[in-house]
């Protein structure tokens, strides 16, 4: 959300209808990484796409055994990064059964911590990006605070790592847009999209998926071209969505 800060007396919420004193008020958007304007391009700004495959689903307690990350820009993907990683746990069978990677995959694979600082690279410069995005996001923190992660000195900035920056999340344009299709299910939105995921719940290819439908939905006019107000109808559209999913369950 944003919200109006007046440099004068903050006496009024807006200066909409007070002509004289609107020079006084500017917007501020919570959540922007502060390495970019808020009145740029979105498009323009290298966007890391994230998926994260687990043991199981609570980032406390579980652990990732695959990271995909894939960078795009101007609509096109420009680069991509894949890690199987050794999660230290057995990887339990329903878990197996839905990305294939078992215990003898990982067995020869680093532990987070011996790639942490490649991860932090590849993610470094860009607007972080997932779909269902607090889901990938809490493994991957939890992920990095395990392992005691500190930048290096001359290590570009890296706002997926970073409390106060959101993340992109194409599941809640997804949401928004196709809102009277009954399945948001990434697989399911990228087939109406015409987007190709072939090995869905591998990192890398759904990590691309979600980048490639991000840009397709991005094509809408209800999704905004500045990064500040991409981000600032994000948080309003997610608000609202918690809201109704809150509704129908009760």
């Amino acid at each position: 959300m944003s919200r109006a800060v007046a440099d004068g007396c903050g006496c009024f919420p807006t200066g909409r209808h007070y002509a004289g004193i609107a020079h006084l008020l500017r917007a501020v958007v919570r959540g922007l990484a502060e390495e970019f304007a808020g009145d740029i391009d979105w498009s323009e700004i290298p966007v890391a796409c994230v998926d994260v495959e687990t043991t199981g689903r609570d980032a406390s307690v579980d652990r990732v055994v695959e990271v995909g990350v894939v960078v795009g820009r101007h609509g096109e993907v420009i680069a991509r990064y894949n890690w199987l990683i050794n999660p230290g746990i057995p990887i339990p069978e329903e878990a197996r059964a839905v990305h294939h990677i078992s215990d003898d995959d990982v067995k020869d694979s680093p532990r987070f911590h011996e790639i942490a600082h490649e991860i932090a690279a590849a993610l470094a410069g860009c607007i972080p990006a997932a779909y269902n995005a607090a889901f990938d996001r809490a493994f991957l923190v939890n992920e990095f605070g395990r392992a005691g992660h500190q930048p290096q000195a001359d290590a570009k900035p890296c706002p997926a790592l970073r409390r106060d920056v959101d993340w992109i999340d194409p599941l809640v344009w997804a949401r928004e847009i196709h809102r009277e299709e009954k399945s948001k299910a990434l697989g399911e939105v990228a087939q109406r999209l015409g987007v190709a995921l072939e090995n869905a719940h591998r990192a890398n290819d759904d990590a691309e998926a979600a980048l490639r439908v991000l840009y397709r939905l991005a094509a809408d006019v209800r999704v905004p071209r500045a990064y500040g107000a991409v981000m600032q109808e994000q948080r309003r559209l997610a608000l609202l969505q918690s809201d109704e999913r809150r509704f129908w369950k009760n």
